[in-house]
């Protein structure tokens, strides 16, 4: 198995924890929707949003099915935000260390354009990552094998050394068709014994790691 010179993130699920239960019912009462219709319509519509086909003020007109005023915009794209932003903290500690040892990191996130806005506003370590792609910039989203690409040579890392982390199996198995090493994320505990099950248990220690590649 290669080595692993750089490590590419999702951000949802990944960085984050499961979506905030406030932030979907406060969508919910300024929306004026029912648990069904949020449901329904805000991932039938999520993949052509997360693909930069439409911005958010038209996914949250959709949404609603009527028109919306500018402060009901406003605060449902920020609530959207804020059903992402539970932190997982043991992911981002181990960025953190990563990131002083000089390793290269990426995120490669399927992300709309008001989601990332609101995100890089709130979050200023985001811009501590190497390279990162949100899906609408590219206006195509995983599993397309051509955002991989683009993130493999944003990393400027050899495909077989970068280490991709996602909580969806079709990302991961298209991370490994386009020559990734890849680990589907559910919780910490399985992902700290897969990772030492394979041999990758050296890059929780990032200093040590960088030396060797070095």
């Amino acid at each position: 198995m290669a080595y692993i010179q750089a490590v590419l993130f999702d951000f949802g699920k990944v960085l984050t924890l499961a979506p905030n239960q406030a932030a979907w019912s406060r969508m919910r009462e300024i929306g004026r929707l029912s648990e069904a219709q949020l449901e329904e319509r805000y991932w039938a519509l999520r993949d052509d949003y997360d693909a930069g086909l439409f911005t958010g003020d038209v996914y949250w007109q959709r949404i609603a099915s009527r028109e919306l005023t500018t402060k009901e915009l406003s605060a449902l794209k920020t609530a959207d935000v804020d059903l992402w932003t539970d932190m997982n903290m043991p992911i981002l500690e181990w960025f953190a260390a990563l990131h002083a040892a000089g390793f290269p990191t990426g995120i490669l996130s399927n992300m709309p354009d008001a989601m990332a806005e609101g995100l890089c506003a709130r979050f200023d370590w985001i811009g501590n990552f190497d390279h990162t792609i949100w899906s609408h910039a590219l206006k195509i989203r995983k599993p397309d094998l051509a955002i991989y690409a683009e993130a493999i040579r944003g990393l400027n890392v050899p495909a077989a050394n970068i280490l991709f982390i996602d909580d969806k199996q079709e990302n991961i198995e298209a991370g490994r068709a386009a020559g990734l090493q890849a680990i589907l994320y559910s919780d910490h505990e399985r992902f700290v014994q897969e990772m030492n099950s394979r041999g990758l248990g050296y890059l929780f220690h990032p200093f040590k790691a960088r030396l060797a590649v070095l």
